[in-house]
């Protein structure tokens, strides 16, 4: 069974993605290997899950079908409208600057971290780990969540390659979508994220496969955002020196193999995951002047020119985080 977070940000997530209201067997079709098959404990883990989101002010709508095939099921969904921000209308340097804020404060509170989602950016760290998500808007995942339900496959171009994919199951890590199937080219389990799929997906003949009885989700994806990428073997690994007064929360959160060195100053020279550099960035910009990035060159820059760009009288301090 997934982490009840994971899944709770899975729940939120294809509640607000549906078009259309949704019945409890196809919300657990869409969440794989979420919620348990019997049908008793899976309504029951449901009821809980969806009381929890209404208590942080989520507004799950519920609707009783009649007339057609899900008659008598009750349907959910949520409205989009009254639970998202408004538009904010800002120019790119200003939702810099607005995310640079957010991070800077490391609210811990549900209300600050739903915030950071709804601007782009990825939940920071306190003196311990955070799930780090965002809930972007895809056009694939209706036809992908479809394709999975109805056990059919799907092809689509990636990376300049043409792949046709047995859909195991969509989740959602890093602020990024993934798919998680067989692909039929490589013979093999494969990821692909979501929104680098170029085209369109045409989706072949449904139940023309069967999901392994063995599929973890948890298993799909390492456990720390900031190692999602491409691929298991393109993983990146940044150099960050941070100061003595964060040194200790940050060893905590990391774990002690991977302090590179320790200064005498009380410094410590750590090694993190930045494979997802969106990821990386924002863990990088909630220490705000504490973290300095070291290398690789390319992980460095893109932090700096990241932060250029957002430079501005009132958030110009936050350069010094990468370029110290």
């Amino acid at each position: 069974m997934a982490d009840r977070v994971e899944r709770l940000t899975n729940l939120l997530a294809v509640l607000l993605e549906t078009r259309v209201p949704l019945p409890l067997s196809s919300i657990a079709d869409a969440m794989v290997g979420q919620y348990p098959d019997e049908e008793g404990p899976r309504r029951q883990a449901f009821e809980r899950d969806k009381l929890a989101l209404r208590e942080i002010g989520v507004p799950i709508e519920m609707e009783v079908r009649v007339g057609d095939e899900y008659a008598g099921q009750t349907m959910y969904r949520i409205d989009r409208a009254a639970y998202e921000l408004a538009e904010l209308d800002l120019a790119p340097d200003e939702m810099r600057a607005l995310q640079i804020a957010v991070a800077t404060v490391r609210t811990d509170s549900q209300v600050g971290t739903d915030a950071m989602l709804k601007i782009g950016g990825v939940a920071g760290v306190s003196d311990r780990p955070a799930v780090s998500a965002v809930l972007p808007d895809r056009p694939e995942l209706p036809i992908i969540r479809s394709a999975v339900a109805a056990r059919a496959p799907v092809t689509f171009t990636y990376r300049g390659d043409v792949r046709t994919v047995e859909p195991w199951g969509v989740l959602l890590r890093g602020g990024f979508w993934y798919l998680v199937g067989h692909d039929r080219l490589r013979d093999a389990k494969r990821t692909f994220r979501v929104d680098r799929i170029e085209g369109k997906l045409a989706v072949g003949d449904g139940r023309s496969f069967e999901r392994p009885a063995d599929f973890d989700p948890r298993t799909a994806f390492p456990a720390d955002p900031k190692q999602i990428g491409h691929a298991t073997d393109d993983s990146v690994e940044a150099t960050v020196q941070i100061s003595a007064l964060r040194a200790a929360a940050a060893e905590r959160e990391l774990g002690a193999e991977r302090v590179i060195e320790r200064h005498g100053d009380g410094s410590i020279d750590v090694s993190v995951p930045a494979t997802n550099l969106d990821a990386f960035r924002s863990w990088v910009i909630g220490l705000v002047d504490h973290a300095v990035v070291i290398g690789p060159p390319e992980v460095r820059e893109y932090v700096v020119e990241w932060l250029r760009g957002a430079s501005s009288p009132s958030v110009a301090g936050a350069d010094s985080a990468a370029s110290r």
